[in-house]
């Protein structure tokens, strides 16, 4: 398998390229079960954050990230978009998203009574990657109909067209890549 090797919040990884389509493949970043990573990464984005009341993230991957990020900090309590409302979960809303590494629609969801604590505060969204901006625009939206005032927007890696974006910050940059594993230009 092709690899592109990376050095992010001091640490070096190989990801793995993944096609997406014949002409497009990209990296693929996962920080579950990377500990070290984790830690690593939350510490780095914690130092260019910033002042915030609440985090929030879109479910699943940007929660163990979230996590970590919110334990550092001594915050008691962080937001998850959920990509299905529980039971436990009322007055919920959503939204529609796609991202680019599912292959259909999706609807991120906010249960009432987190949208309750998060109106009027500032709001901090973190993800693991921004590639298309399509779920940070579905975590915006719900943090918005809550009442949510947006202070940042934090990514460990910007991916394409995303790292000349004005509003995010990130750790490093992840090229976009060609069937055969060369980045493109």
């Amino acid at each position: 398998m092709l690899t592109h090797k990376m050095t992010i919040a001091g640490l070096e990884r190989h990801l793995p390229i993944c096609p997406v389509n014949e002409n497009l493949s990209i990296g693929a970043f996962v920080i579950f079960g990377d500990a070290p990573l984790t830690v690593a990464c939350a510490e780095a984005l914690l130092k260019i954050a910033p002042e915030y009341d609440y985090l929030i993230t879109a479910e699943a991957k940007g929660i163990p990230l979230a996590h970590e990020m919110a334990r550092q900090a001594g915050d008691d309590f962080y937001f998850v978009a959920r990509k299905h409302p529980k039971l436990y979960m009322t007055s919920v809303f959503g939204v529609e998203v796609r991202s680019i590494t599912t292959d259909a629609d999706q609807h991120l969801y906010l249960d009432g009574a987190d949208a309750e604590k998060m109106k009027g505060k500032r709001i901090l969204l973190v993800d693991d990657v921004i590639s298309t901006g399509e779920s940070l625009k579905a975590v915006e939206k719900l943090v918005e109909k809550a009442g949510g005032i947006i202070v940042g927007k934090l990514c460990i890696l910007a991916e394409g067209d995303a790292q000349n974006r004005g509003d995010i910050l990130y750790l490093e940059k992840l090229p976009l890549f060609h069937p055969d594993g060369s980045v493109m230009e």
